[in-house]
This record gives C-alpha cells, sequence and structure tokens, in this order.
C-alpha cells in the first residue's frame, strides 16, 4: 500500500484538514480525525464494519475503481487488502483534494479523476471490483449510471451501496399484468423509486430514493446478478452478460453506454 511520502505531523495535517473544509469521511489520518464531529457518528468506518467481510481480505493481483470516492476511505481500505491498483473518481474537486491528501499522508499509490459516473466510459477500461457507495440517490439519472457502470467497467464485482426508503419487503414480481391491473403496483415488496422534487435531509442533490425491492430490480435490470447482501443498503454483486439494448428504441442511450458521454 505504501510509497514513499514524507512524514507529516500531527499539527501539519490538522492545518491542512482545516484548509480543505467539511469532510464527509471522517479518516484517521496518522492519529487526526478528519470529521470528528460527524452527524453520523465515525462514518464510514461504522459502515464499512458491517459488511467488510464479503469483500476478499486479499486483493492482490486485483483492479478497483472508486465511483464517487469522496475522501477516498474505500479506495485506501481497497489499498489496505493489497488491490495492485485502485482508481478513484468524482466530479467534485474539493472533494479529490481530500482523498489525494489522505492518500500521499497515509503514503498510499491511488489514481484519482475528475469524473462523474456518467464519464467512467472515458477510463477506457474495466476492473475485477467496482465500488459505488453512496452515489445512486444523487443521480438525476440513476438506472442509465448503472448501465454506464455495467456497460464499460464493470468485470466481475460491484460493491454497491444507497440510500433506501419506504419498504423493506422484496417480493420478486415476475411476468406480466393486464393494463387493468392495478392492485400490484400497492404491494409493499412491489419496486418503488422516490423522486424528491424539493431536498431530503436539507441536500438538494437527493432526487431519487429506492426501497430495496426496487434497489435489487435496478442493479438486475442493469445486467448484475445480486451475490450477497450483507447489510440493509449494501449488495454485491456479479456482473453478467451485457443485455441487448435495441429493445429501448433510443439511439442516444445506446450511444451514451457505448461511449460514456456524459449525461447530467
Amino acid at each position: 500500500m505504501r510509497t514513499a511520502t514524507r512524514q507529516w505531523s500531527a499539527e501539519e495535517i490538522r492545518g491542512r484538514v482545516s484548509e480543505l473544509g467539511d469532510w464527509f469521511h471522517n479518516l484517521n489520518l496518522n492519529g487526526v480525525e478528519t470529521a470528528p464531529n460527524h452527524f453520523l457518528g465515525d462514518y464510514p468506518s461504522f459502515k464499512w464494519k458491517s459488511f467488510e467481510h464479503a469483500i476478499p481480505r486479499d486483493l492482490r493481483g486485483k483492479t478497483v475503481l472508486d465511483i464517487g470516492c469522496n475522501a477516498g476511505f474505500y479506495s485506501l481500505e481497497m489499498k489496505r487488502r493489497g488491490a495492485d491498483r485502485v482508481v478513484a473518481i468524482d466530479h467534485d474537486e474539493r472533494y479529490l483534494a481530500q482523498a489525494r491528501f489522505a492518500a500521499q499522508v497515509v503514503g498510499a499509490d491511488i489514481e484519482f479523476h475528475r469524473l462523474s459516473v456518467y464519464e467512467v466510459g472515458h477510463l477506457g477500461e474495466k476492473f475485477d471490483w467496482v465500488i459505488f457507495m453512496g452515489v445512486l440517490y444523487h443521480l438525476r439519472h440513476p438506472l442509465l449510471a448503472l448501465d454506464l457502470i455495467h456497460e464499460t467497467v464493470a468485470r466481475d464485482k460491484l460493491v454497491f451501496q444507497s440510500l433506501l426508503r419506504g419498504s423493506t419487503e422484496v417480493d420478486r414480481i415476475d411476468g406480466d399484468y393486464p393494463f387493468s391491473e392495478k392492485a400490484v403496483f400497492n404491494d409493499p415488496g412491489y419496486p418503488k423509486l422516490h423522486f424528491v422534487e424539493d431536498r431530503y435531509a436539507d441536500d438538494p442533490t437527493n432526487w431519487w430514493i429506492p426501497n430495496v425491492a426496487c434497489a435489487e430490480a435496478m442493479l438486475r435490470s442493469a445486467g448484475f446478478h445480486i451475490i450477497d447482501h450483507p447489510e440493509l443498503e449494501v449488495f454485491v454483486c456479479q456482473a453478467a452478460a451485457m443485455q441487448d439494448w435495441s429493445h429501448c428504441g433510443s439511439d442516444e442511450l445506446v450511444r451514451a453506454l457505448r461511449g460514456g458521454r456524459r449525461r447530467d
């Protein structure tokens, strides 16, 4: 994990952490915490502890892409598990600056790029593990994002997490229904994607929040087989063969899937 790096004093780290603004990831940088008063607690460390057993402890020989890396918590954890190469992307330069600094302090060799999830095709390669944590509900086009991930960067495994609201029941709804059927949509286990018109949790970037059934259905629809569900919001998936997108009837969508063009 470590590369040649200079030694940072605690005072230097605290000063730089302050300069880089508010941190959403509470990282422990040589004894200095970046967000010790986080409203969620020791986040995302406590989240990680609930599902870390679902990811191999030895990732030597593997490549990892961290989409929406924020300050880099999961990228750092993948390097700690020995991943040969970790690429981290985010559309927010402030988060990338935080992540770059954190990697410098701990001596982690991580490659950073300023890209949105809609631009993952620009990387031009596929990865053994793709981390897609805490991003879906911030997107105006969430299913397109999953489609792009599957088509352009996911070679093997996807670790997916989303904020979930509504029913936690899951009823696999198979088959077709006549146009007159209405009751099925009121089933608590039917997939529902809740749209936030204004804001939720005082965050104007919260757009679409699925229930559990919807998260599972969207992953399947995008070509991912769910192989583990270690925590309520976390799903470990296997990338399946690409679907035939000709039925969608949209040349623009097909071009986006194949070219990774930005679709904000």
